[in-house]
C-alpha cells in the first residue's frame, strides 16, 4: 500500500516532470487525482465542509488539501497524510510534525485515552493511521489479556434436552412426531456481546487499512481471540446497545477506537449523517482544544476558564437574539467576565508591518474581536488573539487601540506550541493571571496601533 506525506496547503497533481516536492506540489497517480477531483465536486455539491478545493499551480489546474489535517485514503488504499504547517517552521521533519499534531490531538474529547508516550514512539517510524491503528490493537490487546467479558444472551432452539422455557406454538409445531426434542427459550453464558462484536468487526477492519506489517500480524493474533464471537453486522446499533458494567472500564478506550474505526466519521467534521471519506481534522478546531487545555492548567486561582461561551448575542430583533457571539474562551473572574480570548491556527509575520501585509492579520477577525469585547467586556477590557509561536512570530505584537473605544485593547500572542505557553507582555493588564507565562521586556511591545479606517 503506497502513499505520501504533505502539508497543509500542498497541492497535488498527476505526474509532472520535475513538480515533485517544489512549492508544496506533489504527485499522486491519476486515478487518485480523480477521485479527489470528484470528491471537491461532491463536497461543492453538498456544501459541506471543504478540505479539498480546485486551483492552479503554474497554468496547471492541481487540488490543494485546506486546514484539515489527518489521513486522505483513497478507495484504492493510496494514503495521503496531511500534517500540520507549523511543522514546516519548527523544523523536524515529518516526525516532529506527527509528533506534533498526535499531542494536539490528545486535547480533543475524542483522543482522550491516547496513550501519548506509545504514540510518540509510534509516531517516529508509522504514518498517523498505523499510529491510530497501533493505538486501538494495544487496548485491545489489554483487554484480552483482562479477559473478554461474557454476558446471558436470550436463545431459541430444538434441543435435546429441555433447558430454560418451553415454547409451546413452535414445539408442537416442530416436534409433533418427534418426542425426543424440545424447542425451548433459554439463556446461554457466551461472549456473544455488543461490546465484543464491535471490536472483532474493528479488528478486521484495521486488517484492511493497516499496512503495517507489524500491526497486521497483531491484529490476526487478536483475532483469534474473537473467533467464537460474531462479528457485529449493524456497528451503529450496537453501539447503542453497549453497556459497560462494573468492573468494565477496560473496554472504554478500545470501544471510542472501535467506533473511530467502523463509523469512519473524523470526531470533528463527521457527525450524524456525514460520512467522512478519511480521517481528518480541522486544525483550528484542534489547536483551540490544545490551546484551552494548557492555559486552564495555567491560570492563577480563582480564574476559570470556559470554553466555547455564548452568553451573549451581537443584536437583537422582533424580541428575539439574533447573531450568537461565541468567542473561544473565556476567562472569569467569579461572576465576571474577564478576559475574552480567540485561537486563530495561521502563521504571521511580525517582520510584515507594512499596510499592505499587517502582519498577515484579518480585518474579520478585529471585527469579531471588537464585538466581543463590547459584549462581554462592555467595552472596557483586553480581547486577545492567539497565534501560533514560529520563528517569524515570536514575540507579542505591540497593542491594537481602537479609536472610537477607549477602554477596549487588543492584543495579539504568539503560543508556543513546546513548552505550551502564551507569551504575554508585561504591560497588559493580565499579565498576573498566567502562572510562569513569558513576559517580555515591556520596551519589545511599548507604543500602541491605532485601528484607523
Amino acid at each position: 500500500m503506497s502513499g505520501i506525506n504533505i502539508y497543509e496547503f500542498d497541492a497535488l497533481t498527476t505526474a509532472t516532470p520535475g513538480s515533485e516536492g517544489v512549492d508544496g506540489l506533489h504527485t499522486v497517480p491519476a486515478r487518485v487525482y480523480e477521485w479527489l477531483e470528484g470528491q471537491c465536486l461532491r463536497a461543492a455539491e453538498e456544501r459541506e465542509a471543504a478540505w479539498l478545493r480546485l486551483t492552479q499551480r503554474r497554468g496547471h489546474r492541481v487540488i490543494q488539501v485546506t486546514s484539515f489535517v489527518g489521513v486522505i485514503r483513497a478507495p484504492d488504499g493510496f494514503q495521503i497524510e496531511v500534517l500540520p504547517k507549523v511543522g514546516k517552521a519548527i523544523g523536524g521533519g515529518a516526525v516532529e510534525a506527527r509528533k506534533l499534531l498526535i499531542e494536539m490531538l490528545c486535547c480533543l474529547q475524542a483522543f482522550r485515552h491516547v496513550q501519548t508516550d506509545s504514540a510518540m514512539i509510534s509516531a517516529a517510524r508509522m504514518p498517523v493511521l498505523e499510529v491510530f491503528i497501533a493505538e486501538f490493537l494495544r487496548a485491545v490487546e489489554h483487554i484480552v489479556k483482562r479477559g473478554l467479558r461474557s454476558d446471558y444472551t436470550s436463545k431459541q432452539g430444538n434441543l435435546f434436552a429441555l433447558r430454560g422455557k418451553l415454547l409451546m406454538a413452535p414445539h408442537f409445531r416442530q416436534n409433533l412426531c418427534r418426542a425426543d426434542r424440545f424447542f425451548a427459550e433459554y439463556d446461554e453464558f457466551s461472549t456473544d456481546r455488543p461490546e465484543n462484536r464491535l471490536l472483532h468487526a474493528a479488528l478486521r477492519r484495521v486488517l484492511m487499512l493497516s499496512a503495517s506489517h507489524t500491526n497486521q500480524k497483531l491484529a490476526r493474533e487478536l483475532g483469534f481471540v474473537f473467533a467464537d464471537v460474531p462479528v457485529s453486522v449493524q456497528p451503529r446499533i450496537d453501539f447503542q446497545r453497549v453497556r459497560l458494567d462494573r468492573g468494565m472500564d477496560y473496554y472504554t478506550d478500545a470501544l471510542a477506537w472501535a467506533r473511530l474505526f467502523l463509523e469512519e466519521e473524523s470526531p470533528l467534521t463527521g457527525t450524524g449523517h456525514h460520512r467522512a471519506p478519511s480521517l481528518l481534522f480541522p486544525m483550528e478546531a484542534v489547536f483551540e482544544a490544545f490551546v484551552a487545555k494548557h492555559l486552564a492548567k495555567q491560570l492563577v486561582r480563582p480564574l476559570k476558564l470556559k470554553a466555547q461561551a455564548r452568553s451573549h448575542h451581537l443584536v437583537r430583533h422582533l424580541d428575539q437574539n439574533w447573531f450568537r457571539l461565541k468567542p473561544d474562551l473565556l476567562i472569569r473572574n467569579a461572576d465576571r467576565d474577564s478576559l475574552v480570548l480567540d485561537t486563530k491556527w495561521k502563521l504571521l509575520n511580525g517582520l510584515k508591518a507594512n499596510g499592505t501585509d499587517k502582519y498577515g492579520l484579518s480585518q474579520g477577525d478585529f471585527y469579531q474581536l471588537q464585538a466581543y469585547g463590547q459584549s462581554y467586556l462592555d467595552g472596557n477590557g483586553d480581547v486577545v488573539l492567539i497565534y501560533p509561536k514560529t520563528a517569524a512570530f515570536d514575540q507579542p505584537l505591540p497593542v491594537f487601540e481602537f479609536p472610537k473605544i477607549k477602554g477596549l485593547r487588543l492584543w495579539v500572542l504568539p503560543f508556543c506550541l513546546s513548552t505550551r505557553r502564551i507569551a504575554i507582555p508585561g504591560g497588559a493588564s493580565f499579565a498576573g493571571a498566567f502562572t510562569g507565562a513569558s513576559l517580555p521586556a515591556l520596551s519589545d511591545v511599548s507604543g500602541g496601533l491605532k485601528l484607523g479606517n
